[in-house]
């Protein structure tokens, strides 16, 4: 599910991936629902992407916030992030992520996990995982299918071209 979930730098919230076009891809913020097409020119970047920093290995986020999701039993966070200093921050994520790495997850990167979180609950979305449905990649599939087929046309043509160059090239130069 959070493969269909982006992060757009310079835009507040999270979208939901609704549709690809040529050279944009068409989202719906989660914060007030309007659609708006995203250019190659925004950085997106899609939270099956995203992972938190610990002492050991990099966790996904999908884990970090099933974790969050154990620990306030399903529902909104209840610390509030713009009272929290640094200190009650890094105690708080303490309990969901023992080992994080201190010096590099910043206070900011709590606040954002949390804003985000809250965000996902506020929307319906509890499904955390990074795997697609056939559902969800249905649309993908059949157009590679349809790409595929182009290909083999294309590449079908070629050959029958070179075929044909071939032959008319033989005996063409004599002497």
């Amino acid at each position: 599910m959070l493969k269909n979930i982006l992060s757009i730098t310079g835009k507040p919230g999270l979208f939901r991936l609704v549709s690809r076009g040529n050279n944009m891809l068409i989202v719906e913020s989660l914060l007030d629902g309007k659609r708006m097409p995203t250019y190659a020119r925004d950085k997106i970047v899609s939270l099956a992407d995203i992972s938190m920093f610990t002492l050991d290995e990099d966790i996904p986020l999908n884990e970090v916030l099933e974790s969050l999701k154990a620990k306030s039993n399903g529902e909104k966070c209840s610390l509030d992030i713009k009272k929290a200093d640094t200190p009650a921050l890094q105690a708080f994520f303490a309990e969901v992520v023992p080992n994080f790495d201190r010096d590099r997850v910043y206070p900011s990167d709590i606040r954002k996990l949390v804003q985000w979180y809250n965000l996902l609950i506020g929307a319906g979305i509890t499904d955390f995982s990074v795997e697609e449905t056939e559902e969800e990649n249905a649309p993908v599939v059949e157009e590679a299918k349809q790409e595929k087929k182009v290909a083999q046309k294309t590449q079908g043509k070629v050959q029958k071209s070179a075929t044909v160059k071939n032959k008319t090239n033989v005996g063409a130069k004599k002497g």
